[in-house]
Order: structure tokens, then C-alpha cells, then sequence
């Protein structure tokens, strides 16, 4: 069992930047792929970025260039900076993980909510 505990979340404006961090825990390691969602309300839940065990990023083209994934295996620790921040960022974001890259994601964080406001 893996626990996953998202943080970091608030309140911005318009431009502006967070850092959103996930703590992982139990049977976690390094090898482990992370990811981060989000879900504004009304829409579907959808994938923002992924970073594999090998350190290979990928983000979303919505926020390419502004946001950016990164991990501290020494801390089991996953991040999201997000930067020039819009308002339609505003969204509940999730931290997930997966033992298999060829797999479901299976470990979700109980997600943090981050809102911009214009």
C-alpha cells in the first residue's frame, strides 16, 4: 500500500506561483512513476504531468512551459511548480502513482485544491 499526501495548495492570482508537493509513503520507492491530475468542477479528471523512475518528464500541452515536474527520491517527495499561473488553472490536483509504467495508476492522494483568481 502506497499513501500519498499532497500539499501546497491556495489561493493566487493571476500570474502568480505555487508549489504543490506530494509525499509518498508505505510500499513506495523510487522506481515508482508519479503523476499529477487535476479536475476543475463539472469536468473530467485529466493527466497534467508524469515523471517516470528514469527522470523523463512529460506535461500536458495546456501548461507546457509553465509548469514543471521534478522529484526528490531521497525524500519520496514529488513537486509541481506552476508558474504564470491562469485562471483557468483553478482546479483540484491529485498526485498519483504507479509501480509499472504500462499500468493504471493505482495510488491516489486525497489532492489539494488550487485556485486563481483573475
Amino acid at each position: 500500500q502506497v499513501q500519498l499526501v499532497e500539499s501546497g495548495g491556495g489561493l493566487v492570482q493571476a500570474g502568480g506561483s505555487l508549489r504543490l508537493s506530494c509525499a509518498a509513503s508505505g510500499r513506495f520507492s523510487s522506481s515508482y512513476d508519479m503523476g499529477w491530475f487535476r479536475q476543475a468542477p463539472g469536468k473530467e479528471r485529466y493527466l497534467v504531468c508524469t515523471i517516470r523512475r528514469s527522470g523523463s518528464t512529460w506535461c500536458a500541452d495546456s501548461v507546457k512551459g509553465r509548469f514543471t515536474i521534478s522529484r526528490d527520491n531521497a525524500k519520496n517527495t514529488v513537486y509541481l511548480q506552476m508558474n504564470s499561473l491562469k485562471t483557468e488553472d483553478t482546479a483540484v490536483y491529485y498526485c498519483a502513482a504507479k509501480a509499472d509504467s504500462r499500468r493504471s495508476w493505482e495510488s491516489w492522494g486525497q489532492g489539494t485544491q488550487v485556485t486563481v483568481s483573475s
